[in-house]
């Protein structure tokens, strides 16, 4: 259960490897987190994450999970809410993963396209889906989901990673809606251009946030309860303008 302060003290992070979804466990291990799953693909990046977050303190267990592998999830993120029983129920799950895909090279390979797609937007249907019901279950927790300002209009310059996450940010205030009064939160985060080790060397959108940020806005949402978080909290205002902007002028907006 979250503590007196609201802190959630067990976090699953669909994602294990996510820069951001780490910062975020790290910020909360720091406050009062001390039980941690880390869902991915079994690697050595996985392990090695594990390992920093036990570093700080936290039990941390790994847990084979593919967002393409649809049929494998209830099955193995529903074992972490069933088999601890009512000391492992699972406060707090971080829906962080995500790939950007290649633009140039996705629009002339539909498969390519479509993994960017399945992975995106399917994989965390069927993933935030399965979770969303083990939190109802047990009638309490925050499902958090990582979205894009990239979903709030598609841009020329990457449309197809922007779509699944128009896709997906949609999916996710309406099962807000869904759960509103269950007792389960749902909070949709909308980072612009993350500083990261896969963006480094390439050109940095204006009101860029990293990580840190990112989590620091996360953990500010959970206490206030917020519903949608933007981080810088600026784009809030900058893409209202950019959503209502006519489509000839918005094809001439910097990419």
């Amino acid at each position: 259960m979250k503590d007196a302060f609201g802190a959630p003290q067990s976090l699953l992070v669909l994602g294990g490897t996510s820069e951001i979804g780490l910062a975020t466990a790290r910020r909360l291990i720091a406050r009062r987190t001390r039980t941690v799953w880390l869902a991915g693909r079994p690697s050595p990046a996985l392990t090695g994450a594990a390992d920093s977050l036990r570093a700080l303190g936290a039990a941390v267990h790994t847990v084979p999970f593919d967002a393409l592998d649809t049929d494998s999830h209830e099955e193995r993120l529903g074992k972490i809410f069933t088999e601890g029983g009512p000391a492992g129920d699972v406060d707090m799950v971080l829906l962080a993963f995500g790939v950007p895909g290649d633009q140039a090279r996705d629009e002339s390979d539909p498969v390519a396209a479509v993994r960017v797609a399945q992975t995106n937007y399917t994989g965390a249907v069927s993933a935030g889906l399965v979770c969303a019901g083990a939190l109802q279950a047990q009638g309490h927790g925050s499902l958090v989901v990582l979205s894009s300002v990239a979903g709030e209009r598609a841009r020329r310059a990457d449309f197809i990673y922007g779509s699944s996450k128009a896709g997906l940010d949609a999916f996710a205030q309406g099962l807000g809606d869904a759960l509103h009064g269950t007792g389960v939160h749902v909070m949709v985060v909308r980072p612009g251009s993350v500083r990261s080790k896969r963006t480094a060397g390439l050109a940095e959108g204006p009101l860029a946030t990293t990580p840190e940020a990112v989590a620091s806005a996360i953990e500010l949402g959970l206490r206030r309860r917020s519903e949608t978080v933007w981080v810088p909290g600026t784009l809030r205002v900058v893409m209202a303008a950019v959503r209502h902007a006519p489509r000839p002028l918005f094809r001439r907006l910097p990419v």
